[in-house]
C-alpha cells in the first residue's frame, strides 16, 4: 500500500473536530502528505441562517457565515503544524458537512478523509446519520474515523 499523498480533514472548531486535525495532521506529516482543512458553513443571508440554525441544531454554534470560519481555521492549521503536518491548504466551503467534504475528496483527488465520531453514538445519529457514518458510507476514499468523543 502507497502513502497517503492528500489528507482532507473537516473541523468545525470544536474540541473533538480539533482532534481529528491533529490525528489527520500527524499521519500526514508522516507521509510527507498534502494536508486540506475544510470548514462547511452555510452563508450568513438572514433567512438562510435561520435555516441554517433549525438543520444543525447545536453544531450551528461556530459555522454560520464566514467570518467564524476563517478563525476557525487558523486555530486548525496552528493544531496541525503542532503536531506535525508541513504542507497545509485551508478550504471554508459553503454547504453542509458531508456533502462539502465529499466533494473536496474529490476535487483534490484525496486519498484520506478523516473525521472524528461526534454523533456516531447519537439517538439523532442513528436515526438521521451522522457526519462520520455517511462520510464512510459515501467517500471515494478512505475514510478514517478519529475516537475524539468518549
Amino acid at each position: 500500500m502507497s502513502a497517503y499523498r492528500t489528507v482532507v480533514v473537516g473541523t468545525d472548531g470544536s474540541e473533538s473536530s480539533l482532534r481529528a486535525v491533529e490525528k489527520a495532521a500527524a499521519l500526514a506529516g508522516d507521509a510527507d502528505a498534502t494536508l486540506v482543512i475544510a470548514c462547511a458553513y452555510y452563508p450568513a443571508d438572514p433567512k438562510d441562517t435561520s435555516k441554517a440554525a433549525d438543520a444543525l441544531r447545536e453544531d450551528a454554534y461556530q459555522i454560520t457565515g464566514s467570518a467564524p470560519t476563517h478563525d476557525i481555521l487558523r486555530t486548525a492549521r496552528e493544531h496541525a503544524t503542532k503536531a506535525g503536518a508541513k504542507t497545509i491548504d485551508e478550504r471554508a466551503i459553503v454547504g453542509a458537512p458531508v456533502e462539502s467534504l465529499l466533494q473536496l475528496v474529490d476535487d483534490v483527488k484525496a486519498d484520506l478523509l478523516v473525521v472524528g465520531n461526534r454523533g456516531l453514538n447519537s439517538l439523532t445519529g442513528r436515526l438521521l446519520g451522522s457526519v462520520p457514518s455517511d462520510a464512510a458510507r459515501k467517500s471515494t476514499c478512505d475514510v478514517l474515523i478519529v475516537h475524539t468523543v468518549r
